[in-house]
């Protein structure tokens, strides 16, 4: 088993063939992510987008937290070129790009209908990528080299984000959101390249705890099973309190997510502005946030960790509050990014750990996906709404009441404290073989 652990372990990892694609690979996969999320946000504010709009608009990245519905389809079905996970990379790589393209030509503002169909295609097609991306990372090394390729594809997940966040965010600055999404169109041909060049996986032979067939349909055994005995597994009451908890632990953060570019609009600050301070300095502190919870995780425990990231990330909204009360001065946006980046950092990966030591290794895939887009799911239902929070409570009053709906995550923490384990399980992973 190779030793990627540590400092040295990354030094080797950026040494593989693999790591090398998958780091263009995640580039594109955080591409589309924001363009129809923070970044697209903004853009609609300055065409005249209501934050009721806003945030009703903001449910086109919905679709990323639905992606495991139609995920299967991916394994059925072949496309008739190049090899298996190539191919359907390319595609999905080709439409992200094809749907940016489209949105670069048209008018929100005179085409209104069309353009919430486009980021819905957009949307779409980037969730696609990232199953394909997912998938292709699982099988191209072995289980034991998961958490090396791991690193470099984060690396260039976060890259891509901070082009469409800051990079994009420049671009429309200085010439206009026309060509801001032309060229965010055009860096999705670095992974289309990268795709091209890479090897394709060996597929993967993994031990099954499938249902008999003649016990059960197909659909049973692959999509229902996996679900069904996380359930059994451990009690109907504890394994919804698991998901509810997921649900509420980063809901004071997703619950903002829409209007936070808006926000930082009408607080007076310049898209130049945004971009230094949120998309770029934001992400390298929340680079260092996980890296200050995973080291928490590891010498402390999974529990206390959360107890802590949960303070932590109700108390980051309260810190909004400085560019509340001290509009347009930048000392103000730096401290609440500052906060806010921090926690979020902190509380994900203590969260990530935290849903690995629950879920069981013949059905990981399955159930990651299942309890790990609760962690999205009820905050994005909520930010539909968020805009009319505003507009009935102001900004400060939204960002006090956000923060407050880290209590019941508290109330479930409490009731798991002694019902879940306290650390990441030791369990032996699924093999793959090459």
């Amino acid at each position: 088993m190779s030793d990627y652990s540590g400092w040295r372990g990354l030094r080797r990892a950026f040494a593989q063939k693999a790591a090398l694609s998958m780091f263009f690979l995640g580039l594109g996969s955080g591409l589309p992510f924001l363009l129809v999320g923070a970044t697209l946000s903004a853009w609609q504010r300055e065409a005249g987008f209501s934050l009721q709009s806003i945030g009703l608009l903001s449910a086109a990245g919905s679709l990323y937290l639905i992606k495991f519905l139609w995920a299967p389809l991916l394994d059925a079905i072949r496309l008739p070129f190049l090899t298996r996970r190539r191919a359907w990379l390319c595609l999905t790589q080709f439409m992200v790009a094809l749907s940016l393209l489209l949105m670069a030509l048209l008018d929100p503002k005179t085409t209104p209908v069309v353009f919430v169909l486009l980021t819905l295609l957009t949307s779409f097609w980037g969730a696609t990528q990232d199953i394909v991306v997912d998938a292709y990372r699982l099988e191209i090394v072995p289980l034991s080299d998961q958490a090396a390729i791991g690193a470099t594809t984060t690396f260039g997940y976060r890259v891509g984000l901070i082009c469409a966040g800051a990079g994009a965010l420049y671009v429309a600055e200085f010439y206009g959101w026309r060509m801001a999404y032309l060229s965010m169109a055009a860096l999705m041909l670095i992974p289309f390249i990268a795709t091209l060049l890479a090897d394709e996986p060996t597929p993967p032979e993994i031990q099954s705890t499938a249902v008999p067939e003649k016990h059960s349909s197909r659909f049973e055994a692959i999509m229902i099973a996996p679900f069904r005995n996380f359930f059994a597994s451990r009690g109907l009451a504890v394994g919804l309190a698991i998901l509810l908890f997921v649900g509420f632990y980063k809901f004071p953060d997703q619950i903002i997510g829409a209007l936070a570019n808006p926000f930082y609009l009408d607080s007076g600050f310049s898209k130049a502005d945004i971009a230094t301070v949120s998309k770029v300095f934001g992400v390298w502190v929340g680079i260092a946030g996980a890296f200050l919870g995973g080291a928490g995780a590891a010498l402390f425990g999974i529990r206390p960790m959360l107890l802590l990231g949960l303070f932590a990330v109700a108390l980051s909204n309260i810190a909004f509050l400085l560019m509340a009360q001290f509009p347009g001065q930048i000392w103000a946006f730096y401290a609440a990014i500052l906060s806010d980046n921090l926690a979020q950092g902190f509380g994900g990966v203590v969260l990530v750990a935290f849903i690995a030591s629950v879920v069981q290794r013949e059905h990981t895939a399955s159930q990651f996906a299942l309890i790990g887009s609760m962690a999205f799911l009820p905050g994005k239902v909520a930010g539909f709404a968020s805009g009319y929070m505003v507009a009935a409570l102001g900004y400060k009053g939204f960002f006090v009441l956000s923060a407050l709906t880290a209590v019941p995550a508290l109330a479930l923490l409490a009731w798991l404290w002694h019902r879940t384990p306290a650390d990441a399980s030791a369990e032996t992973p699924i093999q793959i073989t090459r």
